[in-house]
């Protein structure tokens, strides 16, 4: 069954689609600031942060959890990671890789902040590109 986005939901996504997906819902959501001040305007707050790479972080959990869940982490982690790898792939339009995997899953951040501040950017441009990758990602 898939999760639907709720940004006061405790149920996390583990998988790369599903990370996706519900960070596009996200982005729509709260929308796409640049700049200075990422958890300031209208529908954001602390936890939920309105740039591409925080909203794939609050797909994956951050800033919603509970104590009365158990959390699969090594899974949701595996799955962030490849929505990371899969968002950077889709935006440059080839494989972003380097030697080591610390350093790739840092590379694919930075290709997505450089991609997130673009001028001009927008949250549907973001949730375009979150669902080409999830379309694109494997099936578990």
């Amino acid at each position: 069954m898939p999760i639907h986005y709720s940004p006061a939901s405790v149920v996390i996504a583990d998988t790369p689609a599903g990370i996706l997906e519900w960070a596009a819902c996200h982005i729509e959501h709260v929308g796409i600031h640049q700049g200075p001040h990422l958890f300031a305007g209208p529908g954001r707050t602390v936890t939920l942060p309105c740039w591409p790479r925080g909203a794939l972080q609050v797909a994956a959990g951050q800033g919603r959890v509970t104590a009365g869940r158990t959390y699969d982490w090594d899974r949701i982690d595996h799955a962030l990671d490849q929505a990371f790898a899969l968002l950077a792939e889709t935006i440059t339009g080839y494989p972003v890789t380097v030697g080591e995997s610390a350093a790739v899953n840092i590379l694919h951040r930075d290709v997505i902040d450089r991609w997130s501040a673009e001028p001009g950017r927008t949250a549907t441009e973001a949730a375009r590109a979150f669902r080409s990758a999830a379309a694109r990602a494997p099936i578990f």
